[in-house]
């Protein structure tokens, strides 16, 4: 009987034993899921997501805009994650050595958080946009920037300010970016890079990415220019892309301007004009040269008088105008009418030198010629007009289209199709260079503006 009973107490002993030990098992086997869930927590959101769309502590998508005058001011915004909460900006006057940091002035950021799953393709991701206007910069300096918090900074990367007077310049512009932008306008925008590596700013003429809202196109759009977007200062123009519905192209609302464009642009904000317009009708006035940004989707009556204000009380001794939709379209079955009949006029009456557009998917250059009594045609004209495209999505060229604008004036010059431009455009003295390349880096197309600044008289070369 005492053996039994020790074999009972043993066995007793032995099932608590295992008992014990299965719940350790258990409670071990749940910290590690938890703990593996909680270093992952958010995963899920990211899922399908490149790792450079993914925000983080660290910066990304810097770009610099003009906003205010570009002999002092420059505006820079960025991206983060929601644990970056406080963010600024550090500027100094660049140095040949580490040192120029010691002197560097700080800027509280301006901070806003903002949901991308807004739009219903993105993923809901809420991250923080941050921005600075930075003031009282000294004219025709060289600056070095970074921008951050604690650890988490920026290189710092450099940036010109304007002269207070007309200096030589050179600026570049792209017609649409739009398609397939990290595989192939990449190529395009690094290229442009490598010719004018010290252009001053840069003109993205409308069409920058192919859906309004989805922020997987505007991460190919920052990744293929890269570092480019932070040095180069940026024109950016709306084009007819930059707007869709919230509820995508099939849907019933109306449409609206991508959200990505008021957070990640800082612009100037044209208070005289419909709160519509804000932010994507704007000028800038950088050395002497008058740039009209329009929006070309809307609003056209508004904006006539806006280019009549700005064109009859400028002094600039270049008046340029950008849009998206072309003045005089070289694609088959396009005609922006208003602009033709409406606002051409206004250029040829104020001496509108250049006007820039995309919207067409191919290439044309052409001018208005000032016409003599005495011989047909002098060797003066009015505006250079010119289209352009940047990224892969191409159209057929249509020169029969050409024929339509012969009442108003236009004599086409140069034509292309099915080839990816970038085009630099040079000022010095008495002449505005216009220049278009392939995105091989070739020399495709020029032009020479030589200018009489007091009578306002141009010729055009090759």
């Amino acid at each position: 009987m005492v053996n039994c009973y020790f074999f009972k107490s043993f066995v007793t002993q032995l099932n608590m034993f295992k008992s014990l030990y299965n719940f350790i098992f258990l409670f071990i086997f749940c910290l590690n899921v938890n703990a593996q869930n909680d270093s992952h927590p958010h995963e899920h959101k990211y899922e399908g997501l490149h790792h450079w769309e993914i925000p983080s502590k660290d910066p990304d998508r810097i770009i610099l805009t003009f906003n205010g005058d570009p002999s002092t001011k420059r505006a820079v915004t960025w991206r983060t994650d929601l644990s970056i909460e406080k963010s600024e900006a550090q500027i100094a006057v660049a140095g040949v050595n580490s040192s120029f940091a010691n002197e560097a002035t700080s800027y509280t950021a301006s901070t806003e958080k903002f949901d991308l799953g807004l739009y219903k393709s993105n993923k809901s991701l809420i991250v923080n946009y941050h921005s600075v206007v930075f003031e009282n910069l000294k004219p025709n300096t060289l600056y070095a920037y970074r921008v951050g918090s604690s650890e988490n900074w920026s290189e710092w990367i450099q940036f010109k300010t304007a002269s207070t007077d007309y200096k030589p310049t050179q600026f570049v512009y792209f017609g649409d970016a739009q398609n397939d932008l990290l595989n192939h306008w990449s190529r395009v925008i690094r290229m442009a890079y490598q010719t004018a590596p010290n252009a001053s700013f840069v003109i993205h003429a409308g069409d920058l990415v192919d859906t309004a809202h989805n922020d997987s196109e505007w991460a190919q759009w920052f990744k293929a220019g890269g570092f480019i977007h932070s040095q180069w200062t940026a024109i950016p123009v709306v084009g007819n892309h930059e707007f869709n519905r919230m509820d995508g192209y099939g849907g019933v609302e109306p449409r609206r301007l991508s959200i990505q464009w008021r957070p990640q642009f800082n612009l100037p904000v044209e208070q005289n004009l419909d709160s519509k317009l804000h932010e994507t009708v704007y000028t800038v006035d950088y050395q002497e040269i008058l740039i009209v940004v329009l929006n070309s989707t809307g609003h056209l009556e508004e904006q006539t008088e806006y280019i009549k204000e700005k064109l009859r009380n400028s002094n600039a001794k270049w008046k340029i105008v950008t849009c998206h939709h072309s003045v005089f379209s070289p694609a088959e079955g396009r005609d922006f009418e208003y602009a033709r009949k409406i606002w051409k006029p206004l250029f040829d009456k104020y001496g509108v030198d250049l006007v820039l557009n995309g919207h067409d998917h191919t290439y044309a250059r052409g001018h208005i010629p000032v016409k003599s009594s005495n011989i047909g045609q002098s060797g003066n004209i009015k505006t250079l007009y010119i289209t352009s495209v940047s990224g892969p999505k191409q159209y057929k060229l249509d020169k029969e289209q050409f024929k339509n604008y012969e009442s108003d004036g236009y004599k086409a010059d140069k034509f292309g199709e099915q080839t990816q431009f970038y085009q630099v455009i040079s000022i010095e003295n008495d002449k505005l260079i216009y220049s278009a390349y392939t995105t091989l880096g070739t020399l495709y197309d020029k032009a020479v503006i030589t200018k009489d600044f007091l009578t306002g008289q141009k010729t055009i070369s090759n």
